[in-house]
Parts: C-alpha cells; sequence; structure tokens
C-alpha cells in the first residue's frame, strides 16, 4: 500500500525559482507545476499555487521537502490544509473507492493524475472556506441593509471588498483546471478514464460549481451595494447642487433690495 497526500503549504510557489535550485529528477515540467522523481517510487508534485504533493514520502522527508521548497513560497502556511487517500496496486485493476485508488502499477502518468486531483481536492477546501467567509460577511452587510434600510460599509470599505472577490475569482479561474484534462490524457484512453474517475471520486466539477455559484451570488449582493452608495452619492450632489442655487437665489435677492 501507498499513500498520496497534499498540502496548501503557501498562497503561491515560485516555480522557476523551485526549478532552479531543486536537484530531484524532473519527470514533467510547465509554467504552474514540477513533478519530480525524488527516489524508487516516490514522488513530489509542485503546483504554482502553492500546493504540494507527496507519493510515497515517508513524514519525516516530506518535513524536510517542505523546508526545502519554503524559500520559493509567498505566505508560507504553518497551518496546512492537506489530503490524503490510499494508493493500493493490483495486476489489470483500475478500481476507484470511498478512500483508496486500486492501480494495475505504479505507472508514473497514472501516479501524477492520482496526486493532481488530489491537489485539487485540497485547493477546492481552502477556496470553499474562502468563499464561505466572504459570504458570510456579505450575509451581514445584507441584513443590516434589512433590518435598517441602509448600509453599514463606506465606500473605500466597500471598494476594497469588492477587489478581494474579484482577486479570489481571478485566482479560481487561473489556478483550477477541474474542467480541462492533462494533455497525457488525450491520447490514452485508460488515463483519460482515470482521470475522469478521480474527479467524480473527489467530486471535483460539483465542488468547484458550489463555489462558483457562491462567488456569484456575492457579486450580485456588491452590485447592489454599488447601486445604492452610487444612489446616494448622486442624492446627496443632487441636493448640494440644490443648497447651491437657492445660496445664489439669495444672495441676487439680497443683492437687488440693497441697490
Amino acid at each position: 500500500m501507498y499513500v498520496t497526500v497534499a498540502y496548501q503549504v503557501a498562497s503561491a510557489i515560485n516555480i522557476k525559482e523551485s526549478k532552479t535550485h531543486l536537484t530531484w529528477r524532473l519527470r514533467f515540467q510547465d509554467s504552474d507545476e514540477l513533478y519530480y522523481k525524488v527516489s524508487d517510487d516516490a514522488f513530489v508534485y509542485l503546483f504554482q499555487y502553492g500546493m504540494v504533493s507527496f507519493f510515497n514520502v515517508e513524514k519525516n522527508a516530506i518535513d524536510q521537502i517542505l523546508q526545502e521548497i519554503k524559500p520559493f513560497c509567498t505566505h508560507y502556511f504553518f497551518d496546512k490544509l492537506s489530503e490524503s487517500i490510499e494508493v493500493i496496486v493490483k495486476p489489470n485493476t483500475i478500481k476507484l473507492e470511498f478512500d483508496k485508488i486500486v492501480l494495475p502499477s505504479l505507472n508514473e502518468e497514472m501516479i501524477r493524475l492520482v496526486m493532481l486531483n488530489t491537489s485539487q481536492s485540497v485547493a477546492l477546501d481552502r477556496y470553499s472556506e474562502i468563499t464561505e467567509e466572504l459570504l458570510n460577511e456579505t450575509n451581514t452587510h445584507t441584513a443590516y441593509l434589512e433590518e435598517k434600510g441602509k448600509l453599514d460599509i463606506t465606500g473605500n470599505k466597500l471598494k476594497r471588498f469588492i477587489g478581494r472577490v474579484l482577486n479570489i475569482k481571478n485566482k479560481i479561474s487561473e489556478n483550477l483546471y477541474i474542467f480541462d484534462s492533462p494533455e497525457i490524457t488525450w491520447e490514452n484512453e485508460q488515463l483519460n478514464r482515470l482521470n475522469q474517475d478521480l474527479k467524480r471520486s473527489f467530486d471535483l466539477k460539483d465542488r468547484y460549481r458550489l463555489i462558483h455559484d457562491r462567488i456569484e451570488i456575492i457579486k450580485e449582493n456588491l452590485e447592489l451595494f454599488k447601486d445604492i452608495m452610487d444612489h446616494k452619492e448622486s442624492s446627496r450632489l443632487e441636493w448640494i447642487i440644490i443648497i447651491l442655487i437657492v445660496i445664489e437665489v439669495i444672495d441676487l435677492f439680497i443683492a437687488k433690495i440693497f441697490t
């Protein structure tokens, strides 16, 4: 039995710097990922969005590797989200169960797919937590609006809140390719089937849609908040103009009286 475990170690990992300094055997690379073979049947997979996945690596070795990677991380997390799954090898068998995966052999590309999908699952957990917090914060403002008939957030704070939501949305779109299949699966039916089965097993698509729906709900609320605030600013400007006109009329009236 083997174990795949994925950790969210940082908000980002510098892939270019990592490749320059890490000396393991590189099995796959692109601008966002590095897939290494670190010893016999042991692999490490780095992702630009702060994920590191391990296959058949002992806990002490994992801790050591994380320390090696730490200098290339942005906002390193000491409290790490993680997920693990067992991998069992059984000839001529590919089967996914709740907490384990059966593979026909220790095929590097099959292992890579397991590590990729496990990492995506952990990333979804993190974004689910973030969007839930944002939705709760949004609901606080809507509840106040319902009770008081006005917003409890100023223009500058609202703009920063909108910026946070847009940044999260952009990161999710950029880093999570739930609906895309790696190139290795395009011409290999067995790998493609394994990849699709892994997505279903981790429930990646439904969890991604839930996060996407939360973002859309938050965006709709923020657009309403912005409209209310714009209307408030417009009304304030209208009153300022009216007051200035009244002052001008009074000034003209007084001027006529004393001339």
